[in-house]
């Protein structure tokens, strides 16, 4: 097979588009930042595929097992309990790093307090 010289250059032939195979489509490759991920919210159709997958399908064998440090540490799922209103002042400061945390930063200034709270009385029995 010959390539035409013409003043020291190849000639340049029309290439054929690639042929993408069937196993191995070829995409555009997209660049995510860590925060759009974070935030981004799953479609219905996400949503749906996850509830209809059963717990026994899933696969664990690569999540380590907790240490009892971890396990020590762990924080609780608490269930919703009424709420009694209270005046309290804070800090400015405070207030500007709850609220730059996302919505609920006084359902969060409970939750800290109850972390707190629940840390003491783990550490005195």
């Amino acid at each position: 097979m010959s390539t035409a010289v013409t003043s020291g250059k190849r000639s340049k032939s029309k290439k054929s588009p690639k042929k993408s195979s069937a196993s191995y489509p070829h995409e555009e490759l997209i660049r995510v930042r860590a925060e759009d991920i974070k935030d981004r919210k799953p479609s219905r159709r996400e949503i749906e595929r996850f509830r209809r997958i059963k717990d026994s399908d899933i696969d664990y064998s690569d999540i380590p097992p907790m240490t009892d440090e971890q396990l020590a540490r762990m924080i609780s799922f608490r269930e919703f309990r009424k709420r009694m209103p209270v005046s309290v002042r804070v800090d400015p400061r405070v207030i500007e790093w709850l609220k730059a945390k996302g919505p609920g930063h006084l359902t969060r200034i409970n939750d800290i307090l109850l972390n707190l709270m629940e840390a003491e009385q783990r550490t005195k029995r």
